[in-house]
């Protein structure tokens, strides 16, 4: 049978834009509307089988239930920016997958909805119309279902209804439910109905006299204030039921021919899902239909063993493309984007591969890449010695980086993204070309032609992508960021990953044992404050102790049960001891999780993990470990320090911790340009007992811990553009008087008020805040209509140049570091950065004078107005050391 799907386009934008956080491409064109359009419209038509579809848009001009009624949608909010940006946008969409599109002067979508469906089911077919108004419901017959996409919990289910489900749920049939609404009006279209009945009067009237006519006829048999509203207000009730009717005999010019679902995954729309940054839905197209044709035939050459040494005299620079895994390794290369040669394994010895790429490396030839960092883990590669030419410049361009540098809030720095981004190349994303989980292909498993010509698009990609992502760096003024920071600091990164750092496998499992010692301890004290025992890591169990049995307060109860997460925990701490116990049983199960048992599939065979650094990922330019990560170590409670013992240096070295201290604060000094905060920094006082002085208005020498405590907190929070609402959260008191905190802190430090007011304002008018190294942080939030969208973007705005920059000095620090401690041959070395701290693992003999040159690099990475200083230790393990 033919199955014909309608879709209500205004309703289901509107129910994806607000069903969805803020999304935005690499270009800040806002499309999370648009997308979640999409994945309601492909969910439904799979789920329908649909044969046939069309969508339905009203236009910005009056319909004649306007000239009815002048005040028809008179109470409506225009439509939020962010999602009329996008209504040209998901037509532009539906254009390309050749679904047609519907509007028409003097009616409304709904009308033209009504007018198909009735056509539908007349030519014969079974009709799905999709939307998410509810007066569509009149719409509903035995051939046409009504779809509503409800959304809960970020989860969209969709309720169906034929004619005999309005019925059952409503009261009444299809045909009556434009009487109800009659009766009971329609606020969000502002149809007045008869004031004073509500829908379920309106569902009993309509039952009992099935239309309003007849309901008017027999109005002496209605409840006694029923019939005096009706009788009142006749004449509205029948206009407002005109209103309320949806016409089902438009005068369209279409043929249900012009609806067939054909070509709708074209190689057009996928290059537009790639710009719109739709990566999941490619899953969607036959992908050996997609990928771009070149524009010139390219000749694909495969190098035998023999010709590989000779190959790499002939050419000054080449665009790499890397591909491997546990199957074969290969590398696709071109010098001019038309002939690419291709050397894989097994047929080129892997060890050739890599005594080519050193030879390749130390001739000084260009090379154009991506994510090298991967590829001189593949091939084991000296990072340091081969591929750095005349001290910090290297003869590499890594695309990968460049387009992070570009475009930070990116999720896809892969070669598809650097493709679509810098050249208009349609490339396939690799999981989907080889598939992603246990259906993921070996490169070996392709037919060697899909494999080579793959990766030869891929190759072409780069070497055409490479002058323009220059270029575009150039422009941005970002060339320095990557040739000075970025570039470098990706060899840094890789000598880091590579060493690692020694875990003592025996203080590991006793810093586990001590763990569950204490997590048993804490369960028995906890079942005893219960009355009894149960799961406690079950929150549905917890729930039910903590606000039925303990009848503790503001228990919010939910479908599944009482929420018990953290926050709602924090604020039940002074109501009941068993809730600070709980907190401590979740703090140390986590622990050991995580740690005490977690960290052992991470020791590799040398004894040491081997985290992976992540260049990538933080917009704000903040790097990240993974696998494990070694950033994230408790240090707020004992025992989570204490995990810190587990690390320890090879015998006859020692750990050298350096920590930049209150680099931020000092950060927002210099930024600022406030006179007493600067002065307070370069005469080293106490700053957060010189704030408390200061806000509190108490002599420096009376300020005791607790306001020194909440002075540190209005400092930090001040950072992060915390609220009023959010440090009384911190500090436990009201939110008055966290308010009056900060208003006191602004009094004194009125510069640090007008440079976070400023950083919001060239936020918003230039879209982007940037870095003291010119780093730039787009924040397409500030222009959001949403309140709370928009306030996050204002925090952003205020922390990213403080939290950037102290980013940026680090990783100077970083690569400044590494040099020096090559420079004078010395065998100590970087092991680790956590955020604003390198540990160094370093011979007992170079203990002095590698103390004295991390604490002299790290203070001079950068001028500022105020002092940068370091806090130094030694230690035998991580947690002497620091």
């Amino acid at each position: 049978m033919e199955k014909l799907l309608l879709v209500d386009g205004n309703s289901i934008m509107n129910r994806a834009f607000f069903g969805l956080p803020l999304l935005t491409n690499h270009e800040g064109v806002y499309t999370n509307a648009v997308y979640g359009f999409l994945n309601i419209l492909n969910r439904v038509m799979e789920e329908e089988s649909a044969t046939h579809v069309t969508v339905a848009f009203d236009l910005r001009a009056p319909t004649f239930r306007h000239d009815m009624y002048s005040d028809y949608k008179g109470n409506r909010k225009g439509m939020p920016d962010e999602l009329r940006s996008q209504m040209p946008l998901v037509k532009e969409v539906l254009n390309a997958m050749h679904i047609p599109i519907y509007q028409m002067e003097g009616f409304e979508a709904d009308d033209i909805l009504g007018t198909l469906a009735s056509i539908g089911e007349d030519a014969g077919y079974s009709v799905t119309l999709l939307s998410g108004d509810k007066d569509m419901l009149q719409l509903a017959t035995d051939k046409v279902k009504i779809s509503i996409p409800r959304t809960k919990g970020g989860q969209t289910t969709v309720e169906h209804y034929y004619a005999t489900d309005v019925v059952e749920k409503i009261g009444v049939s299809p045909k009556e439910f434009i009487d109800v609404k009659g009766l009971m009006g329609d606020t969000s279209d502002n149809i007045p109905g008869v004031p004073g009945i509500g829908e379920k009067t309106a569902v009993k009237i309509i039952a009992q006299c099935h239309d309003i006519e007849t309901a008017i006829n027999s109005i002496d048999q209605l409840p006694k204030r029923a019939a005096k509203l009706l009788g009142e207000n006749v004449d509205l009730a029948r206009m407002s039921k005109e209103l309320a009717a949806i016409k089902t005999d438009v005068p369209l010019d279409m043929s249900l021919d012009d609806t067939v679902v054909e070509d709708m995954y074209n190689k057009k729309v996928y290059d537009m899902f790639v710009n719109l940054g739709f990566t999941t839905l490619l899953k969607q197209f036959d992908l050996s239909d997609i990928a771009s044709e070149p524009a010139e035939p390219m000749e694909i050459v495969e190098l035998e063993a023999d010709d590989v040494r000779n190959y790499i005299f002939d050419k000054e620079s080449y665009s790499l493309y890397f591909y491997s895994d546990d199957s074969m390794t290969g590398i696709a290369l071109t010098s001019d984007g038309k002939k690419i040669e291709l050397i894989e394994t097994p047929s080129v010895p892997f060890s050739q591969i890599r005594d080519w790429l050193e030879m390749l490396g130390a001739s000084g030839k260009r090379l154009c890449t991506h994510d090298f960092k991967d590829q001189l883990h593949v091939f084991g590669l000296d990072g340091s010695s081969v591929y750095f030419q005349d001290g910090l410049t290297p003869q590499l361009n890594d695309l990968s980086l460049m387009l992070y540098i570009i475009n930070p809030i990116g999720d896809n720095y892969n070669v598809d993204a650097i493709g679509a981004y810098f050249s208009n190349a349609t490339l396939v994303p690799l999981d989907l070309f080889l598939g992603k989980g246990k259906s993921r292909k070996n490169w070996a498993d392709l037919a060697p032609t899909d494999r080579q010509d793959y990766a030869a698009q891929c190759a072409k990609a780069l070497f055409a992508s490479e002058a323009a992502a220059i270029e575009t760096l150039k422009k941005e003024n970002l060339l320095d960021l990557y040739n000075d920071m970025e570039r470098p600091l990706l060899f840094v990164l890789y000598e880091v990953e590579c060493l690692g750092v020694k875990v003592d496998t025996n203080m590991l499992k006793a810093y586990g044992e001590k763990l569950a010692s204490q997590i048993a301890n804490l369960e028995e004290s906890i079942y005893e404050e219960a009355g009894e025992t149960f799961n406690i890591n079950s929150p549905k169990q917890l729930g039910h102790i903590l606000f039925e049995k303990l009848n503790l307060p503001n228990g919010k109860k939910t479908k599944t049960g009482y929420s018990t997460a953290a926050g709602v925990l924090e604020k039940l701490k002074k109501q009941h001891p068993i809730v600070d116990k709980v907190m401590s049983y979740r703090q140390l199960a986590k622990l050991k999780s995580t740690y005490a048992d977690g960290l052992y599939e991470y020791i590799a065979g040398d004894g040491r993990i081997h985290s992976t650094f992540r260049q990538k990922v933080a917009a704000t330019g903040r790097l990240s470990s993974t696998d494990p990560n070694l950033q994230n170590i408790p240090v707020r409670i004992d025992i989570g320090r204490e995990i810190r013992k587990c690390f320890i240096p090879e015998d006859g070295h020692v750990f050298i911790d350096a920590d930049y201290s209150q680099i931020e604060l000092r950060l927002l000094a210099h930024l600022s340009e406030d006179p007493a905060f600067i002065e307070a920094f370069r005469s080293e006082q106490d700053i957060h007992r010189m704030t408390a002085s200061q806000v509190f208005h108490v002599p420096f020498e009376e300020v005791t811990d607790l306001q020194r405590r909440n002075a540190k907190a209005v400092n930090f929070g001040i950072v992060y553009g915390i609220s009023a609402f959010g440090l009384s959260e911190d500090l436990n008191i009201t939110v008055k008087e966290a308010n009056s905190y900060i208003e006191q802190y602004f009094e004194r430090y009125p510069n640090v008020k007008n440079f976070l007011d400023l950083c919001v304002a060239k936020g918003k008018s230039e879209g982007a805040v940037k870095t003291l190294f010119n780093r730039v942080r787009p924040i397409p939030e500030l222009s959001a209509s949403n309140f709370a969208v928009r306030s996050f973007g204002e925090r952003v705005a205020m922390n990213a140049p403080i939290q950037g920059s102290a980013a940026d000095i680090i990783k100077v620090a970083m690569i400044q570091v590494y040099l020096r401690l090559k420079e004078r041959n010395l065998k100590s070395k970087l092991i680790l950065q956590v955020h604003d701290e390198l540990l160094i693992e370093a011979p007992q003999n170079e203990v002095e004078e590698v103390t004295s040159l991390l604490v002299e690099t790290m203070e001079h990475a950068v001028a500022l107005s105020v002092p940068l200083t370091v806090d130094v230790h030694t230690g035998s393990n991580w947690y002497e050391s620091k």
